[in-house]
């Protein structure tokens, strides 16, 4: 609600704050704290997100310049680059984290009747990751290669509104495929994965959760095919099969049947397998929701782009993954605001709107609205004419 408040103060105002104190308390996060505390750390790490702040000293300069404004902000504590940057070493991650995970839970109701590209009931996820290169020097913690380091994001992406519904960061050498064995899939969804996750032993369990996959088949796969399924080749389609594995580990892993899909794609004419153990959905659907996969990668750029998860404020591993964490929960919360307010702009306008405008008192629904991006060409009646 405005009631002269600051854009920051408009934004911040959509935040759950009772679930976040509840998320400090759980790991005592304001224990044997006086002036800075959990909220005023979240705060000032949520304007640097918005504003595109490039250190802990372009924050604290920022915020002391806006001094008298702090207050009416929610910021209670005295600004300090020292006392920032001991809060992001020192206090739980965990603590950002659990709220992030209130911000998804919040936002996936919101919009839980969105449609996606594929005509689907059911909900559908998209499984992915991507690797922050970092200095091994100054990040020792996180090895990766010889003279490498890196921490890796994998991300469980909602497609419907393009919410990440499970976040887990990782060192760099975390292969894509450990994953599924902390991922806790729900039954009659669907999760389209790449290649890198192809494993018959973990994607069995899937199954027997009557939760249904779809990824991509290895070149060397071993089968016996069972039955072909008559296609429309004018589609793209060149074979829908029920197969059953004949490798030597993989019929043991996954006993059961699947369904092998051959689809060329008329636009870059390059030719996919697809490995799914659901029977119900026509084949072509299946070829569109393994397209939607793209979803994450593009999910990935913007944050990369929009928000500030390259270059980070400290170099322990509790300050890198707060800030991921903050980064992941500003951009939930961006998402929520567009839906509550019914704004029609994109979250990358929304964001780079707000970036300008966080000591302003206009109300947020009043800067997106649409004369707002016209141009007002207006006539004076007092200009003469020169040819009359």
């Amino acid at each position: 609600m405005y009631l002269g408040r600051f854009v920051f103060s408009q934004v911040i105002a959509h935040l759950p704050m009772s679930a976040f104190r509840t998320c400090v308390k759980r790991y005592h996060g304001n224990r044997k704290i006086k002036n800075f505390t959990c909220l005023d750390q979240y705060l000032c790490m949520a304007f640097a997100q918005m504003t595109f702040r490039e250190s802990l000293r372009d924050i604290e300069a920022c915020l002391r310049a806006q001094q008298s404004k702090l207050y009416h902000m929610g910021i209670r504590g005295i600004v300090s680059r020292n006392t920032l940057a001991n809060a992001n070493k020192v206090r739980d991650w965990r603590i950002y984290a659990d709220f992030a995970q209130t911000l998804i839970t919040i936002a996936r109701r919101l919009y839980i009747d969105d449609a996606f590209d594929v005509e689907l009931e059911n909900t559908a996820y998209a499984l992915d990751s991507t690797t922050i290169d970092l200095c091994l020097n100054v990040f020792p913690w996180a090895y990766f290669r010889k003279t490498k380091a890196a921490v890796k994001l994998h991300t469980l992406l909602d497609l419907r509104g393009n919410i990440p519904t499970f976040i887990q960061i990782t060192d760099g050498t975390v292969h894509d495929v450990t994953i599924l064995d902390t991922l806790v899939t729900e039954p009659g969804s669907f999760y389209i994965m790449d290649r890198g996750c192809l494993d018959f032993s973990r994607l069995y369990a899937m199954h027997q959760n009557a939760s249904f996959f779809v990824m991509r088949a290895k070149s060397n796969l071993r089968f016996r095919r069972i039955y072909s399924h008559p296609v429309d080749k004018q589609t793209g389609l060149r074979c829908d099969q029920t197969i059953r594995l004949t490798g030597y580990y993989t019929a043991e892993y996954f006993p059961e049947k699947l369904r092998r899909i051959k689809y060329v794609d008329s636009k870059s004419q390059r030719t996919f397998v697809f490995l799914t153990n659901n029977f119900l959905l026509s084949p072509t659907t299946i070829a569109d929701l393994y397209r939607c996969r793209w979803q994450v990668a593009l999910f990935f750029k913007w944050i990369k782009q929009n928000l500030r998860i390259k270059a980070f404020f400290g170099t322990s591993q509790n300050a890198v993954k707060t800030q991921i964490w903050i980064a992941v929960s500003v951009y939930v919360l961006i998402a929520i605001v567009k839906k509550r307010l019914k704004l029609d702009a994109s979250r990358y306008t929304i964001l780079q709107v707000l970036s300008v405008t966080v000591f302003n008192k206009t109300p947020i629904s009043r800067m997106f609205a649409e004369n707002l991006y016209r141009n007002q060409i207006t006539t004076n009646d007092n200009q003469l004419s020169l040819f009359d």
